[in-house]
């Protein structure tokens, strides 16, 4: 049985946005590349106090507030390692390299740093996700409504969209769908549509939501783009990650107004499903603001909301 090793990395990250990276010093395995800081975790260590130990090594600084995000299994030549990533974004000290190693600053989207550890592929991609997944309510709203609520949120940062409006006649919901994606991408927002409409209005936007229904009987993953699925137990989670999802929704965490009475997760819950995921899990149902603290310290990339997203 391939021994492996554990790994605590962090994605240390500033309040514009920008992570850190650190270059591999000489003597090292894939001396040159860059990585994210961390390090290897010791016996009856936990990751969280790898994760200090290292950045204090490392660094120079000392960890106030990180948040566990996803873990990633890659067999490198001379080793098969877990990297148990961590969100730092309160620390203390200013980040030094004490091993003389290179540090840089990078953006989601627009790391200028080369070569990298190939294990960090997916991580680059998964950081671009925004930590607000906001999905549509133009049937309780009303169109007028809606696009002026989804105007304020774009210009106040909204990033992600997911359009859904299952009540909506196709004809409508095509159009709304292009003024939606147009008004998006005017502000660098990206749309995904739920897989509950036409197959062909996928074309306009950025990617597909699965239903939990189109997750079971999805046997392909579509290519090139943004695929999401929605999950509410460990076995639809299991298909999300045979299937290659870039994330999940995962809920409903809280009651919700939309379905008064049903079963709720709950957020111990919601932590024990979302632990170690190898992709972001966002927290779904009876979202507001104010819960995406609790969410990222349960391992969760953000939270989705409807409602709660559009109000005044």
């Amino acid at each position: 049985m391939t021994r492996i090793i554990d790994v605590a990395a962090a994605v240390i990250e500033r309040g514009d946005g920008g992570f850190l990276l650190a270059r591999r010093p000489p003597g090292k395995v894939y001396a040159g590349y860059w990585e994210f800081p961390g390090g290897k975790v010791e016996t009856g260590e936990t990751t969280r106090a790898a994760l200090a130990r290292e950045l204090h090594e490392e660094l120079g600084i000392e960890v106030e507030t990180a948040y566990p995000w996803i873990t990633r299994i890659y067999a490198y030549a001379h080793a098969t390692v877990r990297l148990h990533f961590f969100r730092v974004v309160k620390w203390t000290g200013l980040p030094h390299g004490r091993e003389n190693q290179p540090i840089e600053w990078q953006y989601p989207g627009s790391a200028t740093v080369a070569p990298m550890l190939p294990a960090n592929a997916p991580v680059l991609a998964a950081l671009g996700l925004p930590g607000i997944y906001a999905i549509s309510n133009a049937a309780e709203l009303g169109v007028a409504q809606f696009l002026k609520r989804l105007d304020r949120a774009l210009a106040n940062g909204l990033r992600f969209i997911q359009f859904r409006e299952k009540t909506m006649l196709e004809g409508s919901a095509r159009e709304l769908l292009g003024e939606v994606v147009a008004r998006a991408r005017r502000c660098g927002a990206r749309v995904l549509v739920n897989s509950s409409h036409p197959h062909s209005m996928r074309r306009v936007a950025d990617g597909v939501h699965l239903t939990a229904a189109d997750l079971a009987r999805t046997t392909a993953r579509p290519a090139d783009i943004l695929l999401a699925a929605s999950c509410h137990d460990a076995a639809e989670i299991a298909r999300a990650t045979d299937l290659g999802c870039d994330f999940i929704v995962l809920g409903p965490v809280l009651p919700t107004t939309s379905h008064p009475g049903a079963a709720t997760l709950g957020w111990a819950r919601f932590g024990e499903l979302s632990r170690g995921l190898s992709y972001p899990a966002y927290a779904l149902g009876g979202m507001h603001a104010d819960d995406l603290s609790t969410a990222r310290e349960l391992g969760a990339h953000g939270i989705a909301m409807m409602r709660a997203a559009w109000d005044e």
